[in-house]
C-alpha cells in the first residue's frame, strides 16, 4: 500500500538557510530571545507570519465503488423473459426479473420471504408484506400481522395491475425483500434461458458509491467514525467525504510462529456522490494532526542555527534580525513557530 505524508520535515531545509544565518554576522541569543542578533539589508523575498489552523494530512490508497455484490437466485422455474440492464436501480414494487413473462418483485424488509401468504396466515412476515402493499397504494385492509380476506382483496387488485392471475395469495418466490433499493451489478443469465430453483440470475449491490480503505492497525488513529476526509478522484478533483463505518479484520498467519495480521476497513460516504465513475482507484487523505490558531511561516523561512535549533530572519523595513524559534507541526509547506516577540503580520526572510 502506498503512503504519502503531506507534512514537511526539518530535513528539507536547504544549505541556503544556514548561509543566511552566517551572512548576518552573528548568532542569535538563547532560544526564544527577542533580542536583535544581527542586522543587514532587507532580504528578498519575504513572507508574512500568519495565524491559522494548521492541518497535517496522511494519504492512503482506496477504492471507489458500490461495495460487495450479492447473488440473486430464483425460487421458481421457467424461461427468463426479462432481466434489467447492469447499472439499473430497482425500487419497491419493481420487477427484478420475469419468468414466463410474470414478474418477480422487490419489496422492502429485513425478513426474507419463506412461505406462501394466504388468508388465515399470521406472523411478522404478514406485517412486513402488508406494510409494502399499503406503501404501493393498495388499501382497504388493516396493516397488522393477520392476512385476512381484506388483505386478499387488495392483493387481487395489485395482481391485476401487474398482469398476474388474481389469486389473492402470494406464492413463495414471487417477492424478494431487500433493505431498500438495489442496483444491478451484472446479469448472471441471458433472456431465453430455462432455469430451475436455485439458479443465479443477477448480482446486486448498494445503489450509492462509497470509498473503502484498508489501514494497518498502527494507523487506526487516523480513522474516527464521523470524521471528514478528502478523496482525490482519478481526474484530479477532490471531494469531501465522511467516515461512516469501521471494521477490524484479522487474517491468520500462514505459518506457525508468525503473527496474525489485523487491518481496519474504513468506509467513506459522500453527501454528494461523485458522478461518472463506477469503480476507480482513489486517494483518501486523513487528518493526522491539527493545530488551531497558531503562528506559521513557510518551511523555507526556517534557518538552521550553528549551535542547533532553528531561527527566523525578521524584517522591519530595511532592518533585519535573527531570532531563535521553536517549531511545532509541519504541514502543507508551512510550520508552526513560537518565540519571544513573534506576532501575526511580521515579515520574515525566505532564503532563495
Amino acid at each position: 500500500m502506498r503512503r504519502l505524508t503531506i507534512a514537511g520535515t526539518a530535513a528539507a531545509l536547504t544549505a541556503g538557510g544556514v548561509a543566511a544565518v552566517l551572512l548576518t554576522g552573528g548568532l542569535p541569543a538563547a532560544e526564544g530571545s527577542s533580542t536583535p542578533t544581527a542586522t543587514g539589508s532587507t532580504p528578498a523575498p519575504t513572507a508574512d507570519i500568519t495565524r491559522q489552523t494548521l492541518v497535517d494530512k496522511e494519504s492512503h490508497d482506496g477504492t471507489l465503488g458500490y461495495g460487495d455484490t450479492a447473488a440473486l437466485t430464483t425460487r421458481l422455474s421457467g424461461t427468463v423473459t426479462y432481466l434489467p440492464a447492469a447499472g439499473a436501480t430497482i425500487s419497491r414494487g419493481g420487477a427484478l426479473y420475469r419468468l414466463d413473462n410474470d414478474p418477480v418483485l422487490l419489496l422492502y424488509g429485513a425478513l426474507p420471504a419463506y412461505r406462501n401468504l394466504a388468508p388465515g396466515v399470521e406472523g411478522a412476515d404478514v406485517l412486513q408484506f402488508e406494510r409494502n402493499l399499503w406503501a404501493l397504494g393498495h388499501r382497504g385492509f388493516t396493516v397488522d400481522d393477520e392476512y385476512t380476506s381484506a388483505t386478499a382483496s387488495a392483493v387481487e387488485d395489485w395482481q391485476d395491475d401487474l398482469g398476474l392471475p388474481e389469486t389473492g395469495t402470494i406464492a413463495l418466490g414471487r417477492i424478494v425483500y431487500a433493505a431498500g433499493p438495489i442496483r444491478v451489478a451484472a446479469r448472471s443469465a441471458d433472456p431465453g434461458a430455462a432455469v430451475q430453483p436455485g439458479a443465479e440470475l443477477l448480482t446486486t449491490s448498494a445503489t450509492t458509491r462509497y470509498a473503502t480503505v484498508e489501514l494497518d492497525v498502527d494507523d487506526q488513529r487516523l480513522a474516527k467514525k464521523g470524521a471528514k476526509v478528502d478523496v482525490t478522484l482519478p481526474d484530479g478533483k477532490t471531494v469531501t467525504g465522511k467516515i461512516t463505518a469501521l471494521e477490524a479484520t484479522v487474517e491468520e498467519a500462514e505459518n506457525p510462529g508468525q503473527e496474525d495480521t489485523t487491518t481496519i476497513a474504513v468506509t467513506v460516504g459522500f453527501d454528494r456522490t461523485p458522478e461518472g465513475l463506477d469503480d476507480a482507484a482513489v486517494e483518501v487523505q486523513f487528518v493526522s494532526a491539527q493545530r488551531e490558531n497558531v503562528l506559521t511561516v513557510p518551511v523555507d523561512a526556517l534557518l538552521a542555527l550553528a549551535e542547533g535549533g532553528y531561527g527566523l530572519q525578521l524584517v522591519d523595513g530595511s532592518t533585519t534580525r535573527v531570532v531563535a524559534v521553536r517549531t511545532g507541526l509541519f504541514a502543507d509547506g508551512r510550520v508552526e513557530v513560537t518565540g519571544d516577540g513573534l506576532a501575526e503580520g511580521m515579515k520574515v526572510g525566505v532564503p532563495a
